[in-house]
């Protein structure tokens, strides 16, 4: 690979595999966001503070919500507080520059020095969001109607963006991005992030807690398998409780740290009860 793109290599606090680091250095070279899938608990969302920590650069995140606009991400033009200065005699109200303030997107094009972008779960506004963005996104500015002002970018961001795939993005968007998704980890992987997070860990829990967690995930009927956030925290749980590693797998404790739905739980105590023998259960 070419030198400039050996940008991205990972952190201290953040197990990237190669082909990730590869899109993430992919997106950076030809200045185009980098849309991130994978099912929760995967490292979404920390893969963009990983690269922000990694290069030394700010990081700005836009989380959005179902009622997030486009808009939102540009400027807000506080027309209430215009209102009440003018009321009350509050300073001059015809400088309208004062009642604009940036949103996330606004801010990471004013910044001094290139920041990360993190337009975290984009899945979750309405359908007609990611094509709103495809002007400031393509163009890296956008136009401030009240002031006639048009805001460009300095240093273009390093654009990440995450979805949960709750729903499908637009063609037209997805044009536009670098896409990679992120597989959940394999058993060597998870080793490796446990003991990121967990450097004194012993090597006996580990193995329990790494068997036990991937039997669960194994069982079909889960509505919600655990994922990478549950286990550590479960590690924590057990370290914290002083469980014996030998009880781990016959015991579940601390189960509610993994499984958050009743359902799920019975599920598995049924299994046990069973013994394991109910085809389509993990053994």
């Amino acid at each position: 690979m070419d030198q400039k793109f050996n940008c991205f290599t990972g952190s201290d606090e953040y197990v990237a595999a190669p082909e990730l680091m590869y899109a993430v250095n992919v997106s950076i070279a030809l200045e185009k966001p980098l849309l991130i899938k994978g099912e929760p608990g995967t490292g979404k969302t920390m893969l963009a503070e990983a690269i922000a920590d990694s290069l030394g650069k700010e990081l700005i995140t836009w989380s959005i919500k179902s009622t997030t606009k486009a808009k939102d991400g540009l400027y807000v033009y506080d027309t209430v507080q215009r209102l009440y200065d003018s009321q009350f005699h509050e300073g001059d109200v015809s400088d309208i520059k004062k009642y604009i303030h940036l949103g996330k997107l606004g801010e990471a094009f004013t910044a001094e020095e290139q920041p990360v972008l993190l337009i975290d779960e984009i899945d979750k506004a309405d359908l007609e969001f990611p094509n709103d963005l495809l002007w400031e996104l393509d163009r890296m500015e956008f136009y401030i109607h009240e002031t006639k002002e048009t805001i460009r970018t300095r240093h273009r961001p390093i654009v990440i963006i995450t979805s949960n795939a709750e729903k499908e993005l637009p063609d037209a968007f997805l044009r536009r991005c670098i896409f990679h998704y992120i597989a959940f980890p394999d058993k060597a992987t998870m080793r490796k992030i446990i003991k990121v997070h967990y450097k004194d860990v012993e090597e006996k829990l580990l193995n329990q807690v790494i068997e036990t967690f991937y039997w669960l995930r194994d069982i079909n009927e889960l509505q919600k398998k655990p994922s990478t956030s549950e286990l550590l925290d479960w590690v924590k749980a057990l370290q914290m409780g002083g469980v014996k590693v030998e009880k781990i797998h016959d015991d579940l404790p601390f189960l509610g740290v993994l499984l958050k739905k009743n359902q799920d739980i019975d599920v598995v105590w049924e299994i046990r009860e069973k013994g394991y023998t109910r085809k389509g259960w993990g053994v």
